[in-house]
C-alpha cells in the first residue's frame, strides 16, 4: 500500500469535507485522504427511534461522529449574512483572520455548492423585513440584541441525503476515505508535520489538515499539549436545550425569520448569553460523546413537524488565569449532570426551577408542553449546573418573555446538559496554519468556526490556500 498523500484530513466534517471538495476543483492531480473515526453518512443510524431508548453506540455515537459530523444529524441549517452588514454576525472568528469580504464571497459559493447537491432553495428572513425589525427594536429597548440573518433550512433527514450526494462524489474523485479508522497520533519532525499514525498503519503526507469537530474538540486539545501546538484558553458554552409550544409570538418568529438569535448580557454577571439553533416544530434529541456522557441537541425535520419549538439558551464563559481547561470544565459539569440520572439527558419545567422542586414523571403527564425526547428522565438539573450559569439562564428567560410572550411560561421545559465543545481557540496564522509548519487547523473543533456554513468555508479558503500561500 502506497501510504504517501499530498493532503491528509483528519475528520470528515463539513470543513474537511470542503477542503477534500475544493481540492477536487483547483488541484485534482493531488492525492488526498480522509481520516474519519465514524462511519459513512449512509451508514449512520440512530436506534433511538426504534428502542425508544439511548442504548450508547459503541465505539463511537452515530449522531456525533461520521461522515458529515454533527451536521447530519442536525436540523442543518446554513445562516447565510445580512447584505446591509458590513460584518458577518454568525459564525465565529473566521473574518477576523481573513475579512468581512472575503468571508461573504467564501460563503455565496459555499451557498452555491449546497444547492447543487440539493440544498432547498428557500430562504427564510429575507422578507417582511419591517416586521423583523419591529422585533428587533422592541428587543433593543429591553437590553436584547436580535441578528437577523436569511437562513437556508436543509432539514435533518434531507441534510443526510445531500452529504451522501457529497460523499459520492469525493469517492468518485479520487478522494480517497477511510471510515471507523482513528488518528492516535501526529508525526511531527523538527517542527514540521509529516504524517498520521492510525491503530494499523502510519500514513504520511506534505500538508496535514486537522478538520476534528466539536466532537473531537478534546482530541485536538491533547494533540496540542502534546506536540506544543500553540493555542489561547477560549470559550464554552454551557447551558440547555429549551422547548415550548409553537404558538403565538414563537410562531411569527419562525414565520419570519426561522431562527431568531437572540443575545443578552443578563443581571448580575453580564455574561454573554443567547439562543442558538432553533428548531421551529422540531425534536429535542440526545447525543453520546467520548466516555459515554450524554448530551441534549435538537432537530427539525422537512416533513416530521412536532407541535413545540426548541432551541438551546448557552450561557458563554470566558476564564482567567490561571485556568486553562475549559473543554475540562464543560466535561465536568456534563459528568455530574449524568451522575445524577443515571447516564440521560434531565428535563425539568421552567416553573419547578422557579418553585425550588424538582419535576417528577406525572408533572410532564400533566404538563401542557409535551416533551419531544421521550427518553429524557424527568429531574432537577439545578443540581448540576453550575450557580452562575443557572442565574444567567433564568434570568435571561424572564427577560425574553417581554419580547416573546410565552417564553417564561412554567410549563415550558429545560433540558440538560447542552454543551458546545469549541474552546481550543488554536493559534493560527492567514494560511490557517499553526505553529508547526504544514499543520492546519480549521473548522469548529479548532475554536474557529461555528456552524455548517462557516465550517464549509474554512474548508475552501484552506484548499485555495495550501498550495498557492
Amino acid at each position: 500500500m502506497n501510504n504517501k498523500y499530498d493532503v491528509i484530513i483528519v475528520g470528515a466534517g463539513p470543513s474537511g469535507i470542503f477542503t477534500a471538495y475544493e481540492l477536487t476543483k483547483i488541484n485534482p492531480e493531488k492525492k488526498v485522504l480522509i481520516i474519519e473515526q465514524g462511519k459513512p453518512v449512509n451508514k449512520r443510524n440512530c436506534p433511538i427511534p426504534q428502542l425508544n431508548k439511548c442504548i450508547k453506540c459503541k465505539p463511537y455515537c452515530n449522531i456525533t461522529t461520521g461522515f458529515a459530523g454533527a451536521g447530519a444529524f442536525s436540523d442543518a441549517k446554513l445562516s447565510l449574512y445580512d447584505s446591509e452588514e458590513e460584518e458577518v454576525l454568525v459564525g465565529g472568528d473566521l473574518p477576523k483572520i481573513i475579512g468581512n469580504a472575503e468571508t461573504k464571497s467564501l460563503i455565496d459559493y459555499c451557498d452555491e455548492v449546497y444547492l447543487d447537491f440539493g440544498g432547498d432553495k428557500t430562504i427564510a428572513g429575507i422578507e417582511k423585513k419591517d416586521e423583523i425589525r419591529k422585533i428587533k427594536n422592541n428587543a433593543k429597548e429591553h437590553n436584547i440584541n436580535l441578528i437577523d440573518i436569511p437562513i437556508r433550512h436543509l432539514g435533518t433527514e434531507k441534510s443526510r441525503e445531500l452529504y451522501e450526494r457529497i460523499q459520492n462524489y469525493l469517492l468518485n474523485n479520487n478522494i480517497t476515505i477511510l471510515f471507523e479508522t482513528v488518528v492516535e497520533e501526529l508525526i511531527i519532525e523538527n517542527g514540521e508535520a509529516k504524517g498520521v499514525v492510525t491503530p494499523n498503519e502510519k500514513y504520511f503526507g506534505e500538508k496535514i489538515v486537522l478538520a476534528l469537530g466539536r466532537k473531537g474538540a478534546d482530541v485536538l486539545s491533547d494533540f496540542c499539549d502534546k506536540y506544543n501546538i500553540e493555542k489561547e484558553v477560549g470559550v464554552v458554552d454551557i447551558g440547555v436545550r429549551f422547548e415550548m409550544n409553537t404558538e403565538g409570538d414563537i410562531e411569527k418568529i419562525n414565520e419570519l425569520m426561522y431562527e431568531g438569535k437572540f443575545v443578552a448580557e443578563v443581571a448580575p454577571f453580564k455574561d454573554k448569553v443567547r439562543t442558538f439553533c432553533q428548531n421551529p416544530n422540531g425534536f429535542v434529541a440526545a447525543e453520546v460523546y467520548d466516555n459515554g456522557l450524554s448530551l441534549v441537541n435538537g432537530h427539525a425535520y422537512k416533513e416530521k413537524k412536532s407541535t413545540t419549538t426548541n432551541f438551546a439558551i448557552l450561557c458563554s464563559h470566558k476564564f482567567t488565569e490561571p485556568f486553562k481547561k475549559p473543554i475540562e470544565y464543560g466535561y465536568k459539569v456534563a459528568e455530574l449532570i449524568n451522575m445524577l440520572s443515571n447516564g440521560e439527558v434531565v428535563v425539568q419545567r421552567f416553573g419547578d426551577i422557579l418553585n425550588g422542586k424538582r419535576t417528577w414523571e406525572k408533572d410532564l403527564e400533566e404538563n401542557s408542553v409535551e416533551p419531544t425526547l421521550k427518553t429524557a428522565l424527568a429531574g432537577d438539573i439545578t443540581l448540576g449546573i453550575p450557580y452562575r450559569t443557572m442565574t444567567n439562564i433564568v434570568n435571561f428567560i424572564i427577560e425574553m418573555d417581554k419580547v416573546v410572550k410565552g417564553f417564561a411560561n412554567p410549563d415550558n421545559l429545560l433540558y440538560a446538559p447542552e454543551i458546545k465543545f469549541y474552546s481550543n481557540a488554536v493559534k493560527i496564522d492567514k494560511n490557517l496554519e499553526t505553529n508547526i509548519k504544514n499543520l492546519y487547523a480549521i473548522g469548529d473543533g479548532a475554536g474557529l468556526t461555528r456552524g455548517l456554513m462557516m465550517a464549509s468555508g474554512s474548508g475552501v479558503y484552506l484548499a485555495r490556500r495550501l498550495f498557492n500561500s
